[in-house]
């Protein structure tokens, strides 16, 4: 039977919740060291390190190792051995240590089977609970690489002390101002970043800016003015101020060659014009194409227009003569004839139809005195075939033989089978008088059988039968 436990803690990991009950009483030290740096925040964001399938999960290891760690005490403490503590099934808790007596601090493992060789080695100091196994078997599946270090290892998110069973414990900080801490670093960090990006950048004095950015020590940018000179408008150039250039000032002279040697000198050579003349040839064809497609875009175009002209002409004719109560046009009277056209089965059906009820709605409806000259001559029908029937009656009981009673239809061969169509009219139900045989027939061949009454007779005679039995008894007992 295990010992009773006293804490109780919760481990928030990536994996999912693991809860733990702790043996404080058999481990006072270790519980307290674990409990410490649970409330101190120690082992937020720590990653499970180690995973041996089968065997432990590892984790507690602030750098994420296998080598680091750290106690509450501030340096390694002593095992707490019970006898009445063993490695007997999984989920079990147990402090690591670096392989030598007495060397505990922070890291700590948990069993995933029964592991009897850890026993007297290491402190066992806690038991998982209930269905958070399951998550502790989960890390144990995960994919390790080498030095049984997970690919992807699960991290602890927090540590919520559910039963504190030292409520003596003062912690060193506790995990909201560690927190707060670890905010305050990284923001300060962010800062000296962005102050060391400023630092570092080069400012663009092209860009527009305002005089407050520029801090002041640009000088406003002075822009020189360029002189217009307008020689044509001036009449005396030597007069005026303004400084000409030499180019207005002494204009270039007409050329004195003769026009032929300037042509023979600019004349372009014979590859020249063979290039331009392809050219041209070339930029002729491509503006007959161009030329071509457009005229057939523009005369399917107009065939388009001329088409869809027609379409609303003859549309426009249909509806006058449709408004003015004229015949339809050719294809909608072809069209009304092969709607109107009737396939076998309809033309069929039509020679059947009357009378059967296949009369179409609104064709009008049936006279009264039809209706009523239908119903006597159907009345008529009806008494005339129950005179007819008397007369069959007698004349079959006429026909009865005295040896089998069987009747012999006089005239007919027993076997021809007459069709008679009228003759349902005359159909009469009848029966048998009953003279009390039937009746006394059925009661004779037939037992009702009740159960409840089947019981209730076995009752009786088991009380007759004990009845009888104690009036034997008495009558021994008297002589």
């Amino acid at each position: 039977m295990a010992l009773p436990t006293n804490g109780r803690v919760v481990i928030d990991t990536t994996a999912g919740e693991i809860e733990i009950e702790l043996w404080s009483k058999e481990t006072p030290k270790t519980c307290r060291n674990f409990i410490a740096l649970a409330l101190e925040g120690y082992y937020d964001g720590v990653i499970f390190h180690r995973i041996v399938p089968g065997f432990l999960v590892q984790t507690g290891d602030k750098t994420g190792t296998g080598g680091g760690g750290e106690s509450f005490y501030g340096e390694p403490f002593e095992d707490e051995i019970h006898p009445r503590l063993r490695y007997a099934h999984r989920g079990l808790v147990a402090m690591a240590n670096n392989g030598t007596k007495n060397s505990n601090d922070s890291q700590f493992f948990i069993t995933l089977d029964r592991a009897d060789e850890l026993h007297g080695k290491h402190t066992l100091f806690g038991r998982v609970m209930g269905d958070t196994v399951y998550n502790v078997m989960k890390i144990g599946e995960m994919e390790i690489g080498e030095n049984e270090r997970p690919v992807y290892p699960p991290k602890i998110k927090s540590i919520r002390i559910v039963d504190n069973p030292f409520p003596d414990i003062i912690p060193r900080i506790t995990a909201a101002e560690k927190r707060a801490q670890q905010r305050a670093r990284e923001a300060g960090q962010r800062e000296r970043e962005e102050a060391e990006r400023r630092r570092g950048a080069k400012k663009d004095v092209k860009l527009l800016s305002f005089g407050e950015e520029q801090d002041g020590e640009t000088e406003p940018v002075a822009f020189k003015k360029k002189n217009i000179a307008r020689p044509d408008l001036v009449d005396n150039l030597n007069t005026t101020g303004i400084p000409m250039p030499e180019s207005l000032l002494n204009p270039p002279k007409k050329s004195s060659e003769p026009p032929r040697e300037r042509a023979s000198e600019k004349e372009p050579s014979k590859h020249e014009k063979a290039s331009k003349s392809s050219k041209s040839e070339g930029a002729d064809k491509d503006i007959k194409k161009i030329r071509e497609t457009h005229a057939k875009e523009k005369a399917s175009g107009s065939d388009a227009r001329r088409t869809e002209i027609e379409q609303m002409e003859s549309e426009i004719r249909r509806l006058t003569r449709k408004r003015d109560g004229g015949e339809d046009s050719d294809e909608e009277a072809a069209r009304k004839k092969t709607k109107r056209t009737k396939s076998y089965l309809e033309e069929e059906l039509s020679k059947y139809s009357k009378g059967r009820g296949f009369q179409k709605k609104g064709k009008g409806k049936k006279d009264e005195g039809d209706v009523l000259a239908a119903l006597n001559s159907f009345r008529g029908m009806l008494q005339s075939n129950a005179n007819l029937e008397m007369e069959d009656v007698v004349e079959e009981d006429d026909r009865v033989d005295d040896s089998g009673g069987r009747t012999i239809p006089g005239g007919e061969d027993p076997g021809i089978e007459v069709d008679d169509d009228r003759g349902f009219i005359g159909h009469a139900l009848h029966f048998p008088k009953d003279d009390g045989e039937e009746t006394r027939k059925a009661e004779r061949d037939y037992e009702v059988i009740d159960p409840r009454q089947r019981g209730a007779r076995a009752r009786e005679e088991e009380r007759e039968r004990k009845r009888t039995a104690m009036k034997g008894k008495n009558g021994r007992g008297r002589r």
